[in-house]
């Protein structure tokens, strides 16, 4: 894996974030940094997204800062120029990928089936977005894709909380969960950041806790292409 994925890996949870208001976009990443989680994927799923990304990097926060629910082309240009060092797509589309890889910008795509991994085992790609995942196979799945693949590694999204996140990361084709339950709209937009903390720091304990990953000194699984226990 790159920098960057060796990095999420070593993190091990990755904050799915809906902004509405710009103006909740800093004190909302500062949230995640007291909390002991120095990553955001700010979802383009409203208006607020690329201004919202564009605030954060401008803080100079020391937060590993993405972009997800990326679509096309043009939302891979507004979001790298505003200041994401990597990107996240539900699902998988040639040309974004061929887009990314042509200009060095980490993508990591989403795939649920066989033969969506093939595609991007096609391009070289060794991560996927396991998208939605509770209701696409969740572990089950997973595990099931790991025969045929062993070599390609899932972030499952979707469905994922504080009851299962610790049996996702349990599994060794896992690098790391995305998850908003630490990030809720209700919170962002009433600005109870210090209960977005709070969450947080419990999320962060929660990953601590897993201690069957055998993940290195760094925290990452670099290097790992075995089955899933």
């Amino acid at each position: 894996m790159n920098e960057i994925l060796n990095k999420i890996s070593g993190y091990g949870l990755i904050p799915v974030i809906k902004i509405d208001r710009v103006d909740d976009a800093v004190p909302l990443c500062q949230a995640l940094m007291e909390g002991g989680l120095p990553v955001a994927e700010i979802t383009f799923r409203t208006e607020a997204a690329e201004e919202s990304i564009k605030r954060v990097s401008r803080a100079n926060l020391n937060i590993l800062l993405g972009a997800g629910t990326i679509l096309n082309i043009d939302q891979v240009k507004r979001a790298v120029d505003a200041g994401a060092s990597y990107l996240i797509s539900p699902g998988f589309n040639r040309q974004v990928v061929e887009y990314c890889i042509k200009n060095g910008i980490t993508i990591t795509p989403g795939a649920i089936t066989p033969t969506e991994v093939q595609y991007l085992i096609e391009y070289a790609l060794e991560v996927a977005k396991f998208f939605p995942a509770e209701q696409a196979g969740g572990l089950a799945m997973i595990k099931a894709l790991s025969a045929p693949f062993p070599q390609m590694r899932f972030i499952p999204t979707g469905g994922i909380n504080a009851k299962n996140l610790l049996d996702y990361l349990a599994l060794k084709n896992v690098i790391a969960c995305g998850g908003s339950w630490m990030v809720p709209d209700d919170l962002i937009v009433s600005g109870q950041f210090d209960q977005i903390r709070t969450l947080v720091e419990e999320a962060v304990a929660l990953v601590e806790s897993s201690n069957n990953k055998g993940r290195g000194p760094d925290g990452s699984i670099d290097g790992w292409l075995g089955m899933p226990s």
